[in-house]
């Protein structure tokens, strides 16, 4: 055999004789290739209109529930661990960025996303009282839709969100007490149109501006917004402040006549 043709039989052979290298798996649907061997990170979804998603994968849907996760162990209020950004969640936002001195725009922003896993934030059922002077008094925050009741040692007996009119009430010092001929305190009070309950009416504005407990349906028996709104601009009073009812029983039980009201 000619050289040549050794040459030929020999790169043939030594061709057969390596071992095959399968071709690279494609990427999942939906996922980016690995680079440098280490996966690519997919920023989370932009919220669409309540309950919907702009775009969605594996990643974006565990940052939306890690944010949930997150908000409920601050006492926020998301809502289900569903990974959707509706209007639950966004209440939830709200309150947070509230406490924190935050933008209020109910949206996962990058300061919202920085504050909230940080090593410390302002949790939302347990904030500071803003400056209201001293002693017994009920403090009102419209700034931060949020209503704390300080006992005569300064301590915080109590405090949650609350819905309200900043239109009507203005900043300033009250006192709990009868106005324009009304009672001080109406454990069942009736709206003008009569067809809603304020339950645990504490008046301390005139005329008709006090407490309540979120107004209740006397026909179904409901409230006319869940309390998960409370604490946000999501509902508006026609001047009252809207509580919870566990609030609103508190706020009953503790501001007896004269007591002071501090609106900030």
């Amino acid at each position: 055999m000619n050289r040549p043709l050794r040459l030929l039989v020999a790169a043939a052979a030594a061709l057969l004789a390596a071992p095959l290298v399968p071709a690279q798996a494609a990427a999942a649907p939906g996922r980016a290739p690995s680079v440098t061997g280490a996966e690519t990170s997919v920023p989370g979804p932009a919220a669409g209109p309540a309950g919907s998603w702009v775009r969605g994968s594996a990643t974006a849907t565990t940052s939306a529930e890690r944010a949930q996760l997150r908000l409920n162990d601050l006492g926020c209020d998301a809502g289900p661990v569903d990974g959707r950004i509706g209007t639950h969640t966004r209440a939830a936002l709200t309150r947070f960025q509230a406490a924190n001195d935050l933008s209020q725009s109910g949206t996962l922003s990058q300061a919202t996303r920085q504050r909230l896993y940080a090593d410390q934030q302002v949790p939302c059922d347990r904030r500071p009282v803003v400056r209201s002077g001293t002693g017994r008094r009920v403090v009102i925050s419209q700034h931060q839709n949020y209503v704390w009741l300080v006992d005569a040692k300064n301590r915080v007996v109590a405090e949650g969100g609350m819905v309200d009119n900043p239109g009507v009430l203005d900043a300033g010092r009250y006192a709990v007490g009868s106005a324009c001929g009304r009672a001080a305190k109406i454990r069942m009070n009736s709206d003008l149109g009569g067809s809603l309950w304020l339950p645990y009416f504490t008046r301390f504005a005139p005329c008709g501006v006090g407490f309540h407990r979120v107004p209740v349906s006397k026909a179904g028996g409901t409230q006319i917004h869940p309390d998960w709104m409370l604490g946000t601009d999501l509902q508006e009073s026609h001047g009252c402040i809207r509580l919870s009812r566990r609030l609103a029983a508190r706020l009953w039980d503790f501001a007896g006549g004269g007591t002071r009201v501090v609106v900030r």
